[in-house]
């Protein structure tokens, strides 16, 4: 297969006999591993813009759902998830009989993508076209309609289907063994998503590559968010597209609940009750796309900043290459070098404290970072020196956030802010939420307050704590997390760590010192982000953070 479709395989290992054993007080015994094969695929992607994902578009107007059926109509059960559920194996399985036909197929994707003409794409797998289906409209929470006559068709003429006086009852037993086998078969095939007034030039494409035989126009999207399917002008079923999305989801709800914070997993699994949710709605108060900082750029003028971490911490890549871009200097700095001697922070107009796992969060998140400044004596004082200047900038992102909570006490006006701790969900939370940026003093969200957009967000101890220390009321609120209707919230998933009115950001009265939780540095080009509104350009809001630094900088 692989030569016929032009892969080569660069490495190759046997490991389907994995075979341990060993000796105990009772004698010697063995474990046979079942039998598995790992398959590892990869490949260059010339334009990261250009993927297609599940989510059926409902903002592109009347469009059509188009199956292609490499199994030609084939529709083998075996070893499918509907022969799992029937307790079954099955006798025929699906395969590539056809490489020319994988091809063909990949090559029509790729140049139907190319024209711009494919809105959605979900490949049939486990569950077959059914599960494929209800995937996509979970994902544009939008309800399908799709036909199944073309499907469930076979002979031309009534003898083929046995004894004419039993015709009928014969007819009706296997059109719905059929329909069984189209909506479960496991075939290699995908769903494409088009728009109604393209659905003829794309099957014709599909036809140049000798797939219009087994590409079929099935359905389009109904406004009665419900998942229906019919056969014969009648509807053989139909559900509310919550009702199926809740039983998807029910499983891993299940698990959630044992595994983490009940309510948390409660919130989140009722999101799909509410049908109203409009989805992420960013609003924008300034253009990402207008550079504050191109005229310092343009002096030639590079100020230095210090890309500051410690042992485990993982961003510091990211954070060095948008400074950069935004006219810094970006220079890394371990905090060894600091404690040698290599480096001082009095050769720097600012830094940025990473995010990552310093010490493992063993001592606690970012605290055992901050003991290394706060328990020896020269760095205390560098950093408190640096703290004290009036021409300096600090931001502490996630693990940094974490680390610079802590050094609290030798920081200007920073004596109300929180100790971040464990999410209210009681696990690391890696998500893309919402947020909103508020009207602050903080250097980096200069002209932005009012903005509500997505962010990363990747940590377990994000929970800002004014219990032990801190205080709610006087903390100079920089960011907040907010729900679909851009309302500040603490109800779980909007608000990944339940922090008390929604804060996820602080910052100084004179706004040189800020610290967040979620990763603005991950997510600084459009690229970057899970999901984006089509109109952004190159970058997304969160670049206007570094280049308001750059800006104060002057």
């Amino acid at each position: 297969l692989c030569p016929a479709l032009g892969v080569s395989i660069p490495v190759g290992k046997d490991s389907l006999s994995m075979r341990t054993t060993w000796k105990d007080e009772e004698g010697s015994k063995a474990v046979t591993a079942p039998v598995s094969l790992i398959v590892s695929a990869f490949a260059p992607v010339s334009d990261v813009r250009e993927s297609l994902t599940p989510q059926l578009r409902t903002d592109k107007g009347d469009t059509a759902l188009i199956l292609i059926d490499l199994g030609r109509g084939k529709n083998r059960l075996g070893a499918s998830a509907l022969a799992q559920v029937m307790q079954q194996i099955g006798n025929e399985v699906p395969d590539v009989d056809n490489a020319d036909d994988l091809k063909a197929f990949f090559n029509a994707i790729q140049q139907l993508n190319r024209e711009g003409k494919l809105l959605a794409y979900h490949d049939r797998s486990d569950g077959g076209l059914f599960a494929t289906l209800c995937e996509m409209s979970f994902a544009g929470c939008t309800g399908i309609s799709v036909n199944l006559d073309i499907l469930t068709m076979e002979g031309e003429h009534a003898s083929d289907w046995g004894d004419s006086k039993n015709w009928a009852t014969q007819v009706a037993e296997r059109r719905n063994e059929m329909t069984l086998r189209a909506l479960f078969n496991e075939e290699l095939g995908a769903v494409l998503q088009v728009r109604a007034d393209q659905k003829s030039d794309v099957m014709t494409v599909l036809r140049s590559y000798n797939l219009g035989a087994c590409s079929h126009i099935i359905g389009k999207l109904n406004d009665r968010d419900a998942i229906e399917f019919t056969r014969d002008a009648k509807v053989i079923y139909s559900e509310p597209r919550v009702n199926l999305q809740r039983l998807w989801s029910e499983t891993s709800w299940r698990m959630a609940r044992l595994r983490d914070n009940p309510s948390c997993a409660d919130a989140e699994y009722d999101r799909i009750l509410d049908t109203s949710d409009p989805g992420m709605t960013p609003v924008l108060t300034f253009d990402p796309q207008v550079d504050v900082a191109a005229p310092f750029i343009a002096t030639g003028a590079k100020p230095k900043v210090a890309i500051l971490r410690e042992q485990g911490v993982n961003s510091h890549v990211e954070t060095a290459y948008v400074m950069h871009k935004s006219g810094f200097t970006a220079v890394d700095v371990h905090m060894s070098d600091l404690i040698a001697g290599r480096a001082k922070l009095d050769d720097f107009n600012g830094f940025i404290a990473v995010g990552g796992f310093s010490y493992g969060d063993v001592l606690g998140a970012g605290e055992g970072w901050a003991k290394t400044i706060l328990f020896h004596a020269q760095l205390k004082d560098q950093f408190a020196g640096f703290f004290e200047r009036q021409d300096t900038f600090a931001l502490g992102i996630c693990n940094g956030c974490q680390m610079m909570s802590n050094l609290k006490s030798i920081i200007p006006g920073a004596q109300a802010w929180p100790k971040f701790t464990r999410n209210k969900s009681e696990q690391f939370e890696g998500r893309f939420a919402m947020v909103e940026v508020m009207n602050s003093p903080s250097i980096f969200f200069a002209d932005m307050a009012g903005t509500q957009a997505p962010i990363a967000v990747a940590h377990g101890e994000g929970y800002a704590d004014f219990s032990q220390t801190g205080d709610i009321k006087e903390a100079i609120v920089a960011m907040r997390w907010i729900d679909n209707n851009g309302r500040a919230t603490e109800t779980y998933p909007y608000n990944p760590n339940g922090s008390p009115q929604g804060i996820t950001s602080v910052t100084t009265p004179d706004g040189r010192f800020t610290v967040l939780m979620p990763h603005a540095e991950r997510v600084f080009r459009t690229v970057q982000n899970s999901w984006h509104p089509e109109e952004w350009g190159e970058y997304s809001p969160w670049m206007q953070m570094f280049r308001n630094a750059r800006k104060w900088v002057g």
